[in-house]
């Protein structure tokens, strides 16, 4: 991979990384470095709150995801083994990571995966 495109997808991948912290921090956890703390509350008093922080915490767990898969894929840019599938180790194509910037496994391996 040229090193614009890798400058570009890690640019992506970035602002990626920022938009997922903010909407972190908007359902009230804290980002630090790789760590995300939600606050635990007390005991729900009602179904409807119950049900309400259980949405809460699918969408703050789905965000925590999106955002280990960030800082997984920069660790690999800064480490220099982006771009090679974790599976069979070949090289991931351009295309791939371009429409997919936190892509582990190529086409042909997420494929066999499935």
């Amino acid at each position: 991979m040229d090193k614009a495109t890798l400058a570009r997808i890690k640019q992506q991948l970035e602002a990626e990384r920022a938009t997922v912290e903010q909407r972190l921090a908007d359902q009230g956890a804290t980002v630090e470095g790789d760590q995300i703390d939600m606050p635990q509350g007390g005991f729900a008093d009602s179904a409807q709150v119950t049900a309400e922080r259980s949405e809460l915490l699918s969408l703050v767990e789905g965000l925590q995801q999106t955002h280990a898969e960030i800082v997984a894929a920069l660790g690999r840019i800064a480490d220099g083994t982006y771009g090679r599938c974790a599976r069979c180790g070949k090289e991931i194509s351009p295309e791939r990571l371009e429409a997919r910037p936190r892509a582990t496994l190529c086409v042909s391996c997420k494929q066999n995966a499935a």
